[in-house]
């Protein structure tokens, strides 16, 4: 019998992590997180961490493994992920992967393109470039180097941007030049499963999960992280902003609209980088669950 993945994608706030839970229930089995935000034990109620209740109603891999002052990227999680995948399908026939990191979900299910090695050097450059000039500065240096890549990335994301210089710079070659289209080989088949809504529901989703962020206790999680902003893991949406107000360049009620603006941005990213795959089983998000299930299982 094969062996398939169940992967659930979407933007933030789509109903992605109860999905998860109800099919993780149906076909008896557990759920991997791709959600790289998630990954880190400091950051759970900027990240919308699953409840406790959602966490023991199913079992849960890559979920506050890790610390903010860890190392660890997609290439450490693929074979993370793939390891525990290949340890679960021991026991299940049917495996469920959840999470909007776009880039994440890709690495399991397609494997990783490969880069040259580049002189460390040029990573610390690129870091002072941007403590001294700013995002800007590196966002122009993209658009120079690789306009191709420049219309693809996420660009208020400095890791990202960095990432791809360094391999521009180090290479004398675009980054955009070493993105294949190969997939690896995996034992397992995927089924991919993509929630959506429309657009005014979906931004209005995000504003309340915002206001619910704040009320749990937001800006009190990020005043316990502010000493540590400049490490790479807090480089994110909802705590960025609020650094920002503590700082004292915004003021509160302002920080809040512009994480409520700047994860809007983000989702409307993830329906970009998820509406590329064709084979994405597309659901509207209030869609049955049983529905949902009928549709997986004649692809199976």
């Amino acid at each position: 019998m094969s062996k398939y993945l169940i992967s659930i994608v979407g933007a933030t706030a789509i109903g992605k992590t109860a999905l998860s839970i109800k099919l993780a229930n149906h076909f008896k089995t557990e759920i991997i997180s791709c959600d790289s935000r998630q990954f880190f034990k400091e950051m759970r109620i900027g990240t919308a961490v699953p409840s406790n209740e959602e966490l023991s109603a199913a079992t849960h891999h890559f979920i506050q493994h890790i610390s903010i002052f860890d190392s660890y990227n997609v290439g450490q999680f693929e074979k993370d992920a793939v390891a525990k995948l290949n340890e679960l399908f021991q026991k299940y026939d049917v495996v469920v992967m959840v999470g909007g990191s776009g880039l994440y979900v890709d690495a399991v299910i397609k494997g990783l393109d490969e880069f040259p090695k580049v002189d460390p050097q040029i990573r610390e450059d690129l870091n002072q470039l941007l403590e001294e000039k700013g995002i800007t500065a590196l966002q122009e240096k993209l658009k120079e180097l690789d306009p191709v890549y420049y219309k693809k990335v996420a660009l208020d994301n400095p890791h990202r941007l960095i990432r791809a210089l360094e391999i521009c710079i180090g290479s004398g070659q675009p980054y955009s030049s070493f993105l294949k289209d190969k997939t690896a080989d995996r034992n397992f088949k995927t089924i991919k499963v993509g929630l959506t809504a429309d657009r005014p529901i979906m931004y209005d989703r995000i504003n309340r999960r915002v206001d619910i962020m704040m009320d749990e206790g937001l800006l009190e999680e990020a005043k316990t992280l502010y000493p540590h902003k400049s490490l790479n893991a807090l480089q994110t949406v909802g705590y960025r902003e609020l650094f920002t107000y503590m700082d004292g360049d915004f003021t509160l009620d302002f920080a809040i609209s512009e994480i409520k603006k700047n994860t809007r941005r983000f989702a409307k990213r993830q329906g970009t980088w998820f509406r590329k795959d064709e084979a994405t089983l597309w659901f509207d998000y209030e869609t049955d669950p049983v529905t949902i299930i009928e549709q997986i299982e004649k692809v199976m």
